[in-house]
């Protein structure tokens, strides 16, 4: 029976999951990739070492897949969307790659947004630019940076770096083409776009655009000799993980909103016209005639990790979420004047935004902190859900991501929401969406959504409680109400903190 392989390289960790045909898992291998923080707001990775470190995850599983290599009929890569990774002439890393929970350009972004710039792009590209929009980062760059400006020849995205470590050839998908420059009615590259912002020598370097399906190249022998892949071996244009996300765990279609907890706040949903709003990007689906539609701000699970960092330390890793699982239950069960703003990242409401616990008293323990931490994170979905509520009006929800390992957060999703909320046992859904590209491009499934899986054996539907839906929205208008009146606190607090603007 054929194999597929998909990868998953997120901003923390690269993943290689071996699948078979109908979706069973026959190994996982995953690496660390170190984040570099070289000054405040910048986040950065070295890209040689994460093809290495992806290179030795590809070898581990395939190794571990109990199948020879050559079982393997397609791979595909999904990796972290927007940030930027840039190449020279001799297609060299250009620096170190620019990831998207970097800041640096939220200045550039912010500029652009309070002027016209930022209502012709929303207009013309279905987005308003962002601090780690490959358009803020590269105005950034020719600004800041003008020798390593002159020198791109090339920029593309996280898991195109990684296909052309694989195959030799640079290019791109439908769905990660759509970060910045391209039109949202034809769906195609817009010149114009480039002019928008300035950046009109690399309108001429874009990377070519494939369908997520399509393959475009085999395993060299330079990457069959890192990987233990058989050289030759089909590798395919992949796709976002947004969109690879929502794919993975059943999610990617019209009437049902895609919630994906973590490290990005994501919320998305499929629509067969473009609807243009300030509060979504309005984004290429993975078909012609598709778009997605995708709310987010980095503000989910990297806040539920980094209070186990802070809070937890000491206690066994492999123990610790069925303890603070029972600590948020005890803490539910009784009243709580603590909020948390999941905003140590990033948020909705600007640039400047940052974290906070807020209504703490002596009496108070780590469970109700637990409880603020996670409610927080899933009020943030809400802040999205509502708008893509208002929009496109989807009656159902599903659920991934890191937080989704507290059995309880579906059900408390579901009361904040208003929605019957999906879990799906899915297991490394990003890597499977990538893997169902991989498939469909080889001929085993008819298209990306042909999901062999039976769904509804791995999955658990969680239906709102009425009474604790009424408890949540008062605390969700009053987490609301805390962010307004944090609004003009936030840029003093960082100024304090000695960022740069």
């Amino acid at each position: 029976m054929p194999v597929i392989l998909g990868i998953d390289s997120g901003l923390t960790v690269t993943k290689a999951v071996v699948f078979d045909a109908d979706g069973t898992v026959l190994a996982i291998a995953r690496r660390r990739v170190p984040q570099l923080i070289p000054a405040p707001q910048h986040v950065e990775r070295d890209m040689d070492g994460l093809w290495a470190a992806t290179a030795d995850a590809i070898r581990e599983a395939v190794e571990a897949c109990g199948r020879p290599a050559s079982d393997i009929v397609g791979i595909a890569a999904t990796a972290h969307g927007d940030g930027i990774y840039l190449l020279d002439e001799d297609r060299r890393p250009l620096g170190n790659a620019i990831v998207s929970l970097d800041t640096r350009a939220d200045g550039i972004a912010e500029a652009w947004n309070a002027g016209e710039v930022g209502a012709r792009a929303l207009d013309l590209t279905g987005q308003r630019p962002h601090a780690s929009a490959p358009s803020a980062i590269l105005a950034w760059i020719r600004d800041r940076e003008p020798e390593r400006y002159g020198r791109i020849a090339h920029f593309i995205a996280a898991k195109d770096w990684l296909r052309f470590c694989l195959c030799g050839t640079i290019g791109t998908d439908r769905t990660e083409a759509s970060t910045s420059f391209t039109d949202v009615g034809t769906q195609d590259y817009a010149p114009e776009a480039f002019a928008l912002y300035g950046l009109d020598r690399l309108a001429g370097r874009v990377a070519p655009m494939a369908a997520s399906t399509e393959i475009v190249g085999g395993v060299t022998e330079e990457a069959a000799r890192r990987t233990g892949l058989v050289a030759g071996t089909p590798v395919m244009a992949g796709l976002h993980d947004v969109t690879a996300s929502a794919l993975g765990m059943g999610g990617y279609g019209e009437g049902v909103v895609a919630v994906i907890a973590g490290t990005y706040s994501i919320n998305e949903t499929v629509s067969r016209a473009p609807k243009v709003d300030g509060r979504w990007f309005c984004r290429n689906g993975i078909a012609p005639g598709e778009w997605n539609n995708m709310s987010i701000s980095p503000a989910s699970t990297a806040n539920y990790d980094w209070f186990i960092e802070r809070f937890c330390a000491g206690e066994a890793a492999d123990g610790i979420h069925a303890v603070l699982g029972r600590e948020f239950d005890a803490a539910r069960q009784r009243p709580s004047s603590v909020f948390f703003h999941p905003y140590l990242f990033g948020s909705p409401f600007g640039g400047a935004s940052s974290a906070g616990f807020y209504g703490l008293n002596a009496w108070h323990d780590r469970g109700d902190l637990v409880r603020a931490v996670l409610e927080g994170i899933a009020f943030n979905h809400r802040v999205h859900v509502d708008a893509l509520r208002d929009g496109f009006s989807p009656t159902s929800a599903r659920l991934t991501g890191g937080v989704s390992r507290n059995p309880a957060m579906a059900g408390l999703f579901a009361d904040i929401l208003g929605l019957p909320v999906t879990a799906t046992r899915t297991e490394e859904a990003a890597a499977w969406g990538a893997a169902l590209c991989a498939g469909a491009g080889a001929g085993l499934f008819a298209s990306p959504t042909d999901d062999p899986r039976d769904l509804a054996a791995i999955e658990t539907t969680h239906q709102p409680d009425p009474a604790r839906q009424q408890a949540h929205e008062e605390r969700y208008r009053l987490f609301l109400d805390l962010a307004e009146a944090m609004r003009p606190l936030w840029p003093r607090l960082r100024r304090l903190g000695g960022a740069g603007e």
